[in-house]
């Protein structure tokens, strides 16, 4: 039995989820079915047989009077022998107080119905115990009442078990309830079977639909997408599902973007390096101050590509180190400015910075804070014509400390905003990369500014260029 057992749990786990569902919601159904079926058999035996007993006991009670007063008028109970119907006369349902006697008026007509179960149901017997009339298949056990005539007893009247009367009496009211019951519940099964197919399909279909796209985007097809038509949970596991496939096909393209970007600009500097290499070689570019130049600046370059990966790799898995402590935030701005004046200067940018006298407190990290002011300002300097002014700004609030980078330059249209932080992103593909960066500073900024809680946005600056708005949270009680 328990490796059968066995057999069927294994086979129930390889089948398929329609098969599933329609096995368990079929077994709930039965169940309820069979136990319904089991309820109304019991109740009926129990309850309206229980009932009819109790009913026969008062008519038992109420037979014994008549009884007593046929047998005072004839003096035996050979009378019935001669006259069967006055059986039924004397038996019926709420008999008067005498029993019908020669010469008197005929007591009105009883339906048949209060008729049957007389001879079947009673049994009379004498006063010694023997048979009378009635019926002759009774047991000891059944009820009974003596007949009294004048103090002494002159026979017994029993009822017969209701339901022993019943076989015997071939009574087929119970057998038909019984199959009834049956018919119902076979019905019931059948319709259950038919429901629960129909409703195991019904949810099982959108759970393929969700299986046989997630197959499909396993094997690498990330364009799999289910029809969203289901509702409530299913539905928004459908709409989960599609907006986890969108994901996952966005990350891939600006992965295979991001390794073709790694790759033009690990290139650029490498062929150059390359070509200015190759020509000293051949003799076609003499060996000079000039060419070391060139060539130092070609390796410094790919040396910062490469600085700026590597941070922005760390800060993607949170692994940038930071040493977070109290500090003056317009002290910081001020060392990057001083810094990037003369990189400002040569490019032709005035600069004019607005900051306030007293300290601006925050906790973070200050060599960090400096790479992101000096990457904002280098921006600058790669992407803003000669001409235009830089204005650098810092005030504070209950709250936040807010820094402001804008400039006068030519601007960025507002539909390229939000992108300004997507890595290797340029607004102009068209800008040398030699004058350009690789596309990298601002997206390192963005992971610096997150990591300190603070926020930074682009927008449309007052002067009609760029504004990089950084907000930090403010120390409140400095110590």
């Amino acid at each position: 039995m328990p490796e059968a057992l066995t057999r069927v749990t294994r086979e129930i786990h390889r089948a398929s989820l329609t098969g599933k569902l329609f096995a368990a919601m079929l077994a709930v159904n039965v169940l309820v079915i069979s136990a319904m079926a089991v309820g109304a058999q019991l109740s009926f035996e129990r309850g309206f047989l229980g009932y009819l007993e109790k009913q026969e006991v008062k008519r038992l009670e109420s037979s014994v009077g008549p009884l007593a007063l046929a047998w005072r008028d004839h003096g035996s109970w050979n009378f019935l022998r001669e006259n069967r119907s006055l059986w039924h006369e004397i038996m019926r349902p709420y008999a008067p107080a005498s029993y019908p006697v020669s010469g008197s008026a005929p007591l009105p007509r009883l339906p048949v119905s209060s008729l049957i179960g007389t001879n079947t149901r009673f049994t009379l017997l004498d006063a010694r115990g023997a048979y009378v009339f009635g019926n002759p298949s009774f047991a000891a056990v059944s009820p009974r009442r003596p007949i009294v005539v004048d103090g002494k007893t002159v026979g017994w009247l029993l009822m017969v078990p209701f339901k022993r009367a019943t076989e015997a009496g071939d009574l087929r009211f119970q057998k038909t309830q019984r199959e009834a019951s049956w018919i119902i519940t076979i019905a019931a099964t059948l319709l259950a079977i038919l429901t629960t197919l129909w409703m195991a399909r019904a949810l099982a279909s959108p759970l393929r639909r969700i299986a046989s796209a997630t197959h499909t985007l396993a094997g690498g097809d990330l364009s799999a997408r289910v029809p969203t038509v289901s509702g409530g949970d299913i539905g928004q596991l459908e709409h989960d599902f599609n907006h986890l496939a969108q994901t996952l096909e966005s990350a891939e393209r600006m992965r295979s973007a991001l390794v073709a970007d790694i790759s033009h600009e690990l290139r650029t500097p490498l062929a150059v390096m390359s070509g200015e290499i190759e020509a000293i070689e051949v003799g076609v570019r003499p060996m000079s101050i000039e060419a070391v130049r060139s060539l130092g600046g070609e390796i410094k370059r790919l040396s910062r590509l490469v600085d700026d990966l590597y941070d922005l790799s760390l800060a993607d898995v949170g692994a940038l180190r930071y040493h977070h402590e109290q500090l003056d935030v317009c002290e910081t701005l001020r060392s990057a400015l001083r810094r990037s004046a003369r990189r400002l200067g040569d490019a032709g940018l005035a600069l004019h910075a607005d900051l306030p006298e007293e300290p601006l407190w925050v906790r973070g990290d200050e060599r960090r804070l400096q790479q992101v002011f000096t990457n904002i300002l280098e921006n600058v300097v790669r992407y803003v014509d000669a001409g235009a002014a830089v204005f650098v700004t810092a005030r504070e609030d209950a709250r936040t400390v807010r820094i402001d980078f804008d400039d006068s330059g030519a601007g960025v249209p507002d539909a390229y905003l939000p992108s300004l932080f997507q890595r290797f992103y340029r607004v102009e593909a068209s800008r040398s990369r030699a004058t350009g960066g690789a596309g990298l500073g601002l997206p390192i900024c963005r992971g610096i500014v997150e990591a300190h809680d603070g926020r930074i946005d682009a927008s449309r600056a007052p002067q009609g260029g760029l504004r990089i708005a950084i907000e930090l949270p403010r120390l409140q009680e400095p110590k």
